[in-house]
């Protein structure tokens, strides 16, 4: 179902993509976890008490009883959600829509491949890229609590809320594919596929700033992403997070579907 050579030319093409986002996740994480002091932790919230509504658009919230509540508070509101998601909108766009655009897509076709197999071949590298970031995020987090707070990290807790991070990653590079799919054009499988997701993210900046803006939650996909009904082991967290898995399962199947059978003019 896979063409391992073309996997492997893509997954290439991924390499410098994965480098520098891997490099600023290192220095993001890396950074915030050596803040981490629960002597100092009321100097830290002090800042999310004096701009309050805007370190609560990014997710930061004060009063951290725990290392990975500290984590979460402070890396899974902004940080790791943007770059991976940066991350599956340029390199979804460049996996079917720019080679159509291109023309290019004529020279894979061509091939005695098949079309369905072409696009498996191209969301398996899409796939393989998110779990490499996640995979990485969760190493290194690992690392650095490892080194420099031992023994005070929940590791079952961190490998579970990443689990549910990796559900939301792959839901949105679901979207990223399948707008890839969807369109022959740039300019419109960008619109869409880095569209959505931004908005939807801008949605809940506004849902966490509180007050009347927090009925948009009931109108993101990043509301069902919640790492603090993972870590307190709340049914109604998981259930969201195996929707987000699901979501993703079909935007990938209607992805291949579609670009199976869609005219492409080459």
């Amino acid at each position: 179902m896979m063409n391992m050579a073309l996997y492997k030319r893509e997954m290439k093409g991924s390499i410098k993509l994965l480098i520098i986002f891997g490099a600023i996740i290192t220095l993001y994480v890396s950074v915030i976890i050596s803040m981490y002091d629960p002597e100092l932790m009321e100097t830290l919230d002090s800042f999310v008490e004096v701009m309050p509504e805007l370190m609560a658009a990014v997710g930061m919230k004060a009063n951290a009883a725990t290392l990975l509540g500290f984590m979460v508070s402070y890396l899974y509101g902004f940080i790791l959600l943007i770059f991976p998601m940066i991350f599956c909108i340029l390199r979804g766009n460049a996996l079917i829509a720019k080679y159509v655009d291109k023309g290019s897509m004529a020279l894979l076709t061509a091939a005695p491949v098949k079309r369905r197999v072409i696009a498996f071949t191209q969301m398996k590298v899409l796939v393989s890229g998110i779990l490499l970031l996640v995979l990485y995020s969760t190493a290194l987090e690992l690392v650095c609590t490892g080194s420099g707070f031992p023994g005070e990290l929940d590791v079952k807790g961190l490998f579970v809320v990443n689990g549910g991070l990796l559900c939301l990653h792959l839901f949105i590079g679901g979207i990223c594919f399948l707008s890839s799919c969807l369109f022959s054009d740039t300019k419109y499988s960008v619109a869409f596929g880095a569209g959505i997701p931004i908005f939807m993210y801008v949605l809940q900046m506004l849902a966490n700033v509180g007050g009347d803006a927090e009925k948009a939650k009931y109108f993101t996909f990043f509301t069902l992403f919640n790492p603090e009904g993972i870590i307190a082991g709340e049914s109604g967290a998981f259930v969201s997070a195996l929707m987000l898995l699901a979501g993703a399962a079909i935007c990938y199947v209607l992805g291949i579907m579609i670009f199976d059978r869609k005219d492409l003019h080459i």
